[in-house]
């Protein structure tokens, strides 16, 4: 015979609404079986009714032939033949009303018991099941909303105690009775052949039985099908019994390992770790819905993930639907002010954003490594749970979170400051390029380099001393715990062409071998695992100054500035391909040459921040090219001056050899007068002073 479907005992711990779909095929043709058995049964009803009133009306019969010679009648003489005649008749129709009566008796053993007790037994027994069965999952899902309504506080540890015992009983009681609902269900499958046979089987023997004064052929020919259905009966019962068998094992072997999980709390770990190589993973979870403004509702559905796709079904739904798609989307646990064990799924375009609240906090780190796993796209490989165990294997190894940014500041920061908020990670990243692959990531990123959660930059060790130097010298100027001065903020840049300011929140810093174009995508991706691994969500908010000189992390609160990156070794910047508000760039240092890459998170597009960025690299390319442009013209102008001067002083030296030439043709002139032999001496004297001042080569020519 073919196969029977049977309800998977194993499942009906998870209660999934696939099971539950199934249950209620089984009901439904259960409930199809019991009217169907209600019909026949009183078919079968009215052939023993039929078969004993024919009984009686044979017997009656055969009594009012045998009375035939005790009849007067007026016209009627003796008829011996006639009365011979009915009195042969009369013997074999009471023979007849003997196998009639014998035939009833068999009809109401074989036919009406097997039917009789299949309607009011077993049919009776899974109505009844069906019932306690619901109560039992009523009582489970009053326990479990209790108990997802405890608060946070730890002064109500007895009313925590009670609702853990409360969703214990309740469900345990509740798969107890399931098992054995699902055990019926199961085991009607069976008996639904049985008590359809075994009726018709008892009918059509008696009907042979009865008949077997009559026709031998006939008999022969429904011996040999009549026994064909006997063997299969007996094999039906054998394989029912078998089932049965099995199901009681299953069902003592799952009441012995289930009995720790009936409890809503987190297992040991020791015996139940939490695996975060998962690419697939369902279960119930809470929603938070909004109802208003500022108001919120919880519900409880069935989720589950198929393929790229987060998937929710509530209990009577054929099919799920469609809540999210995972793709290059990002999850984190977050804090909810009523509920416990949180985690939001956001798109990776960052505009649709989903509040789950799972059971335990095993449940909660499951839900959030395999939503991390199908967002990285390894569900597509062939052995996905192997490489998702590799890749986070890597993580695990490369990422060193540091202590928060606030914890290790909060002593330092002003009391009028406010706490830092926690923010959605937009997205994990974006869908890689082919030259990049998981496996490969040594390629783009150090390996051993710790992520670095707080705002550290080489730049500021660099330059500690020079501005330990000026602050010591500096009277009057504020510091802070970076090392920046507060008076510093506006004096670099001030003559700068270019000032604009972002909104910014820092998620993290790693260092980086190569400055190729897949390396910030990387870098991000990395980041943002790092985060939801290690429940990361607490960000540093700071304002971003682009200048023509510098960029700027500017403190909001106190306008101080934290970290000054200067434009020149700012290698490249770029933006998250899907989801815009994620940007980073990577940044070489003087010191050792390192190339570091930053990411950051901004209210508004990364795009005009890394446009504004490539704006203040042209606009500082062109002004050094403008200085140097200035500098050259000026040392021209120099050249050219000191050329004058030169040129000036060689014919102010030429003019005055000329003079004395002149002085020294006149001097050898004869004289004829005493008074010119006069002049003639005051003459020389005269150009001995003039050659005196200019050199002592035409004084010596002068005394010559």
């Amino acid at each position: 015979m073919p196969g029977i479907e049977k309800l998977p005992i194993e499942e009906t711990l998870e209660d999934s609404p696939q099971t539950r779909s199934l249950l209620g095929v089984f009901e439904e043709d259960t409930a199809a079986i019991s009217n169907y058995c209600t019909q026949l049964y009183q078919a079968m009803h009215r052939i023993y009714d039929a078969q004993n009133e024919l009984s009686a009306a044979t017997h009656l019969t055969s009594r009012l032939l045998k009375e035939y010679d005790k009849q007067r009648f007026p016209l009627g003489g003796d008829d011996e033949v006639m009365s011979s005649t009915l009195q042969q008749f009369a013997k074999v129709i009471d023979e007849l009303s003997s196998c009639h009566a014998v035939l009833s008796t068999q009809l109401a053993d074989a036919m009406m018991f097997p039917i009789t007790q299949f309607k009011e037994r077993d049919l009776k027994e899974i109505l009844t099941l069906k019932e306690v069965f619901q109560i039992s999952s009523d009582d489970h899902d009053m326990a479990i909303n209790r108990y997802s309504r405890l608060s946070k506080r730890r002064d109500n540890d007895k009313a925590r105690a009670e609702a853990v015992e409360d969703v214990y009983t309740a469900r345990k009681k509740q798969h107890q009775t399931m098992m054995h609902y699902f055990c019926s269900l199961n085991t009607l499958q069976y008996k639904k052949k049985t008590a359809l046979l075994e009726p018709l089987l008892g009918y059509m023997q008696a009907q042979i039985s009865f008949f077997k004064l009559g026709s031998e052929n006939l008999t022969q020919q429904w011996e040999e099908f009549l026994g064909t259905i006997g063997a299969s009966v007996q094999n039906v019962r054998r394989e029912m019994e078998e089932e049965v068998g099995q199901m009681q094992q299953t069902i003592q072997q799952m009441e012995r390992s289930c009995d720790p999980l009936y409890a809503p709390c987190d297992p040991d770990p020791a015996h139940s770790p939490v695996s975060r190589n998962l690419t697939r993973k369902q279960g119930y979870l809470y929603i938070r819905n909004k109802t208003g403004l500022v108001s919120s509702s919880w519900e409880r559905q069935y989720f589950f993930t198929q393929g790229g796709n987060l998937m929710q079904q509530g209990r009577g739904e054929v099919a799920g639907g469609l809540v999210m798609d995972l793709d290059n989307c990002s999850v984190m646990a977050v804090d909810s002010d009523d509920r416990r064990f949180c985690f939001q799924v956001t798109a990776f375009d960052g505009k649709k954003a989903v509040t789950l609240q799972s059971e335990s906090r095993k449940d909660c780190e499951e839900w959030i490594s395999t939503i991390n796993n199908i967002s990285r796209r390894i569900y597509l490989s062939e052995n996905a749970e192997e490489l998702a165990a590799r890749v986070n294997q890597t993580a695990l190894e490369a990422v060193t979170p540091s202590p928060s940014f606030q914890q290790r500041h909060e002593s330092m920061r002003p009391s009028r400051g406010r706490p830092a908020r926690a923010s959605s990670i937009s997205s994990v990243g974006s869908e890689p390029s082919p030259a990049l692959s998981v496996l490969s990531l040594d390629a783009l990123v150090a390996p051993d380099t710790p992520i670095q959660f707080d705002i550290i930059s080489p730049v500021t060790e660099e330059s500690g001393g020079s501005q330990r130097t000026s602050a010591q010298s500096g009277a009057g100027r504020r510091s802070n715990p970076f090392g920046e001065s507060g008076d510093g903020a506006g004096e670099d840049s001030e003559d700068s062409i270019l000032h604009q300011l972002f909104i910014v929140r820092f998620l993290g810093s790693m260092e980086v071998r190569t400055d190729s174009a897949d390396v910030i995508s990387e870098t991000m991706r990395q980041i943002l695992a790092a985060r939801a691994i290690h429940n990361i969500f607490r960000m540093t908010e700071s304002h971003l100054l682009v200048t023509c000189d510098c960029l700027k992390l500017i403190d909001p609160q106190t306008q101080v500035t934290r970290l000054r990156f200067p434009l020149s070794s700012v290698l490249q910047c770029q933006s998250h391909q899907d989801n815009k508000r994620l940007f980073g760039f990577v940044l070489q240092t003087n010191r050792d040459s390192r190339s570091i890459c930053y990411i950051f998170e901004s209210n508004n597009d990364g795009e005009k921040i890394c446009d504004s960025i490539g704006l203040a690299k042209q606009i500082a390319v062109h002004s050094e090219m403008d200085r140097k442009a200035v500098e050259k013209r000026k040392e021209e102008d120099k050249a050219k001056e000191k050329q004058q001067e030169e040129l000036s002083k060689q014919r102010q030296i030429e003019k005055d050899l000329e003079e004395q030439s002149r002085l020294i043709a006149a001097s050898s002139r004869p004289s004829t007068t005493p008074s010119s032999s006069d002049g003639h001496v005051l003459v020389l004297g005269q150009s001995e002073n003039g050659e005196g001042a200019q050199g002592e080569g035409p004084k010596q020519e002068s005394d010559a």
